[in-house]
């Protein structure tokens, strides 16, 4: 880690996770690299080796702070809205996932890639962030759901969270792959990603 003061190094990694975000708009994962994320930074491409290894470090370093922004977005809600009805919280916690596509396409993938890329320090700090989403959500079935069993929020974690993988894929397709599954005959219900969401809350909840 270089020299400096701990604000100087905070701002420099989100520069870096910054610009990987900016290019993974319109590039994919394996386009871009470090040299790439570098270019649009305001310090040297050999700076960066300072902060992250690789390339999957800087990716999984985004997916934590998406998971993180996540967080704050369901802490908000839990503040603000101290009740609601089970079917209020369902919308409301498709709502939070719609505004976080970047969350919902880094996971759906690469995310072996970049665990696997990474150094133990790094992906413990993801795995955190991690945990937290899991325990945030949790709070809000208790917090929503309060005639829910311990068991029952236990089940909807196991189920829900995988099925977060599927979603990005399943909602945002090219007009490439829309001509491909027409040229297929296959009968296919395009939905949005609160559609999709939404109803599968409302499945695991039986609302």
């Amino acid at each position: 880690m270089p020299k400096g003061s701990e604000k100087l190094t905070k701002a420099r990694r989100e520069e870096i996770i910054s610009a990987c975000e900016k290019l993974y708009e319109t590039m994919n994962f394996k386009d871009i690299t470090i040299k790439e994320i570098g270019s649009i930074t305001s310090f040297t491409r050999t700076s960066i080796y300072n902060y992250f290894s690789t390339k999957e470090e800087i990716f999984l370093a985004l997916l934590q702070r998406e998971y993180e922004l996540w967080i704050e977005q369901l802490q908000r809600l839990r503040r603000d809205r101290k009740t609601m009805e089970p079917l209020e919280f369902a919308e409301a916690l498709a709502h939070s996932l719609e505004s976080r596509k970047t969350l919902l396409k880094l996971m759906s993938m690469n995310h072996y890639d970049m665990e696997e890329n990474s150094r133990i320090e790094r992906l413990t700090e993801f795995k955190r962030a991690y945990g937290r989403s899991l325990d945030e959500v949790e709070l809000c079935l208790k917090q929503y759901v309060p005639e829910m069993t311990k068991e029952a929020r236990k089940e909807f974690l196991f189920s829900f969270f995988p099925f977060m993988y599927g979603i990005y894929p399943y909602t945002i397709v090219s007009d490439k792959q829309r001509t491909a599954m027409e040229l297929a005959e296959v009968d296919y219900v395009y939905m949005t990603i609160f559609e999709i969401t939404f109803a599968e809350i409302r499945k695991l909840l039986n609302i």
